[in-house]
């Protein structure tokens, strides 16, 4: 088994002894999407999260961290973030706001910390997987123990697929 490198991300969790597990996975950088993640893992999509980085026009950058097959609500996202509107912020902003690259966005240890929110479902389960600030490399943990860690609100921030129609 090859020794797996620790990101920094595991590290700081580390630090706060907050238990999680480190779990590779094939990285295909032809697709870099969730559900490419979770079929690598074996695991539901609904519990492989992924974290998106958003602009609000009160607020600045915040967090936004839901289920791999979900679209974040921009509307419910920027007034749980105390904005008027939000939007992703592009591409080319991702590194050198965050440090981390598409892929490998970790809710833990952005440059700098903003405010984040993850989608009320992660309570749901045991454990969720969430990017461990490379890609290949998940975190397996337990959502309170991550919510609290990243001092997190859980809220509603996906667009509602049934009323999408």
């Amino acid at each position: 088994m090859k020794k797996l490198n620790k990101t920094n991300a595991a590290r700081l969790l580390d630090q706060a002894k907050v238990p999680y597990e480190l779990v590779p996975y094939e990285v295909d950088e032809n697709n870099l999407a969730a559900d490419h993640v979770a079929e690598s893992l074996g695991e539901d999509i609904n519990c492989v999260f992924k974290t998106l980085v958003l602009k609000g026009d009160r607020t600045g950058h915040f967090v936004c961290v839901v289920p791999g097959n979900a679209e974040v609500d921009l509307k419910k996202a920027a007034k749980v973030s105390g904005n008027k509107k939000a939007d992703l912020i592009a591409m080319k902003e991702l590194l050198p706001t965050t440090g981390y690259i598409r892929g490998g966005c970790s809710p833990i240890g952005m440059k700098k910390p903003f405010p984040t929110f993850f989608h009320e479902t992660c309570i749901c389960f045991e454990h969720i997987f969430v990017s461990a600030g490379q890609r290949g490399l998940q975190f397996k943990i337990a959502p309170q123990a991550l919510v609290d860690f990243v001092k997190a609100t859980v809220a509603d921030i996906v667009i509602d697929k049934q009323n999408e129609a």
